[in-house]
């Protein structure tokens, strides 16, 4: 072989120093495609090792996105419903606490989508939201759902364009476009297209102009679900949350006749939203009664604004039992504002067969007589509902018709067939006077004390009053003046007959033992 490649060189290169460069030469050209040969196997490795595979479509592709990318990937569809044709119903309980019921139709395609729940209570507690479908349909799997509340503010908006640019309108027409570098509660920094930077006050600043909302402020707390369904189409959904901010409370107005036989009674219910929603044509409930609620790490606070009044007709409400509590289901309809007391008629009864009592307790004013009205609630006397606690003001016609107000008491839960008392005032016609008479020590254990309380009725009319006594630990009463009659361990009363102008002395004496 090495012959055969000496005699072609000598053939083909006759002069020997041409045949010494053209070998030179052949080497030369070997080592080259080697090194090229070796420097792609190179390449072609690292494209390898730098691919993608796509495991849907089984395709390769390379990481640098130069041939052949990968397609970006589809956004997830989302629907939001709207408020029209919504059905909302709302029951308020006591003490700053709602629960909402609102159903929405909903646009929800195949497969994966997100659902938009807007126009719910900025008071909301997230961890109570449940969302279910209503009518029919196909399955709607849950695959988690979000409370998004970060909403945009002037203060979030400049904190999300701090180094970018932003236009500032000042009070006196001057237009300053720059790169926001700082901001506070009272001023801006600008840094102009010059270099300079500018401080400006910014009581003084008439408008800040940006390019559009930052990606994560919403301008409504929303709630969103990432859901999944097996067919798409129009679906209702039902989502029902807590929120606080609701709170209601009951108010009567009773006006007495004037022989103090009678009475008409009227009751209403205040309800209060301040849980930053409004809830258009609502079912609306009330709860009486006190239910318990887990202990929470932190309160749900709300300010309260400026507040509406508005009353709706009064209506007999459907009132039934509900658990250990009362329900009151408004007949109609209602509308609850943000911000806002409405009104709604509870029951209305006129005829109520009423006592004026009038009575003394010395441990409660020593030096006046209090009047109180009392009615049966039962359906003898035209009541016979469980009456909410609440404020009860009574009124009383004056000759010439208008109705004045004789005094107001509260009163509590009470149910049917249970007796209302209702405190009013001072006698101004009926005095009393009440003092100690004697002190006797009987052994060291015992001792009698002597009362003697002096009754006097200025009115033209006689009155009984009841005179309320109280003693603590054992005691008897030896002696006294006008029958007693004993309530419990520790109270015991007179009933006392008090003719016009004709002074009446209650005189006792009361024995107590030490333990």
């Amino acid at each position: 072989m090495r012959a055969w490649a000496s005699e072609t060189l000598t053939e083909l290169f006759p002069d020997p120093a041409a045949r010494k460069l053209a070998v030179r030469i052949a080497l030369a050209l070997m080592v080259g495609i080697f090194g090229a040969v070796l420097v792609s196997g190179i390449l072609v490795f690292a494209a390898w090792a730098d691919t993608i595979h796509d495991a849907k479509t089984g395709k390769t592709y390379f990481k640098d996105g130069l041939i052949d990318p990968p397609p970006p990937e589809r956004p997830i569809p989302y629907t939001t419903a709207t408020v029209a044709g919504r059905d909302v119903a709302v029951t308020v309980y006591k003490d700053n606490l709602g629960v909402v019921k609102d159903r929405r139709r909903f646009g929800v395609p195949s497969g994966e989508s997100e659902i938009r729940f807007t126009e719910v209570a900025s008071l909301i507690d997230p961890t109570s939201v449940h969302l279910r479908p209503a009518g029919r349909g196909g399955e709607v799997a849950i695959l988690y759902q979000d409370y998004r509340y970060d909403l945009a503010s002037t203060d979030k908006l400049l904190e999300k364009y701090v180094d970018q640019q932003i236009d500032v309108a000042t009070k006196d027409d001057q237009v300053k476009r720059g790169t926001l570098l700082a901001f506070d509660p009272s001023s801006l920094v600008i840094q102009e297209p010059g270099g300079s930077v500018s401080l400006l006050n910014r009581a003084e600043v008439r408008q800040v102009g940006v390019r559009e909302l930052p990606k994560g402020l919403i301008t409504r707390p929303t709630l969103v679900w990432r859901v999944r369904a097996t067919g798409g189409g129009e679906r209702d959904l039902e989502v029902s949350y807590m929120t606080g901010g609701m709170d209601w409370h009951a108010e009567y107005v009773a006006v007495l006749e004037e022989s103090g036989l009678a009475l008409e009674l009227q009751g209403w219910a205040s309800v209060e939203n301040h849980s930053g929603a409004t809830y258009e044509d609502a079912k609306l409930k009330l709860i009486a009664g006190t239910i318990h609620r887990a202990p929470v790490a932190r309160p749900m606070p709300y300010a309260l604004d400026a507040r509406m009044m508005k009353a709706e007709g009064v209506a007999q409400v459907e009132e039934r039992g509900f658990f250990e509590y009362h329900l009151y289901e408004l007949p109609q309809r209602a509308t609850l504002s943000n911000n806002e007391v409405k009104q709604v008629g509870l029951m209305h009864a006129t005829g109520i067969k009423a006592v004026r009592k009038f009575t003394y307790d010395g441990s409660v004013d020593q030096d006046h007589v209090q009047v109180r009205m009392e009615f049966q609630n039962d359906a003898a006397s035209g009541l016979g509902m469980p009456l909410p606690e609440g404020t009860i003001r009574a009124f009383q016609r004056d000759t010439d018709g208008s109705l004045e107000l004789v005094g107001e008491d509260r009163i509590q839960h009470t149910p049917k067939n249970q007796t209302v008392r209702v405190a009013i005032g001072d006698a101004f016609d009926v005095a009393a006077e009440r003092k100690q008479t004697d002190v006797r020590q009987i052994s060291s254990k015992v001792n009698e004390v002597s009362y003697e309380i002096l009754l006097t009725n200025h009115r033209k009319d006689a009155v009984e009053v009841t005179v309320i006594e109280h003693a603590e630990g054992q005691w008897d009463i030896v002696r006294s003046s006008v029958p007693q009659k004993k309530k419990d361990s520790r109270t015991f009363e007179f009933a006392v007959r008090c003719e016009p102008e004709k002074p009446v002395t209650v005189a006792y004496t009361i024995r107590t033992r030490l333990p």
